[in-house]
């Protein structure tokens, strides 16, 4: 893939590559999405035994099907569970699985469950994270990943760091599909670079680690994004307070 290809170029042909090979599934159409892929359970397995995720007490995981088995098992495991809201329409949910009977993990683990037995919490509420995991349309073994295209990984990832709930050193994963590892991914200062891609048969450490954005970019915001999240919206009030 050469280095000119745009990142809705790297989308289109991956969205086609996986429909193509028989391993799109369900939510579909996947174009557009987060794809859901055959062997994300086994990828989310494959992660669930790296020390990473084993030594997490709080973990940050993306609402979308390919990582709703990530959910269940943070919370099988008895981890904290931090779920952004789709589009942060709602903020975040904090889901702790001791508060939740043991047969309704399953059911807490996804969107609409996540509302019934999670807690709707602002992200200064939040606590320290200790592993983020993200969902990828593609990612680069040099750590670049595009999601769906509108930004709300990135913007969930900055707003946390800017209050302090990440650092540079907390590790940020992806569960994918091999068919999803792209040759060159283009990328902006405000992009999120993962630390390890997992697929359902490897587990790769990006080497070396990418710098991760500081905290919020505003002037690379548009007043449309600010708009539509009511959280940006609350932060920048502060910030012109201060």
């Amino acid at each position: 893939m050469c280095t000119s290809v745009s990142k809705d170029e790297i989308r289109k042909t991956v969205w086609r590559l996986l429909e193509e090979r028989g391993v799109a599934r369900f939510p579909k159409p996947i174009f557009g999405r987060i794809p859901n892929f055959v062997g994300a359970e086994e990828a989310a397995h494959m992660l669930c035994r790296a020390p990473i995720y084993r030594k997490a007490e709080v973990v940050k995981v993306n609402p979308d099907s390919p990582q709703l088995e990530v959910r269940r098992a943070a919370l099988r495991d008895g981890k904290v569970l931090l779920m952004p809201t789709p589009r942060l329409s709602s903020g975040f949910l904090l889901l702790d699985p001791r508060k939740i009977p043991s047969n309704s993990v399953d059911e807490a683990a996804t969107i609409k469950g996540s509302f019934k037995f999670g807690k709707s919490i602002s992200p200064s509420e939040a606590p320290s994270i200790d592993l983020i995991v993200l969902g990828s349309v593609a990612v680069s073994r040099e750590g670049w990943r595009l999601g769906k295209g509108e930004g709300y990984g990135e913007i969930e990832y900055a707003i946390l760091r800017e209050l302090g709930k990440v650092n540079d050193s907390v590790p940020v994963a992806t569960t994918v599909h091999e068919l999803q590892i792209v040759e060159y991914v283009p990328h902006d200062r405000y992009d999120v670079p993962v630390d390890y891609i997992v697929t359902r048969n490897s587990f790769y450490e990006v080497k070396p680690r990418k710098a991760k954005p500081s905290g919020i970019y505003w002037e690379d915001l548009s007043a449309e994004k600010v708009k539509e999240i009511p959280i940006l919206q609350q932060l920048l009030r502060d910030r012109r307070r201060v």
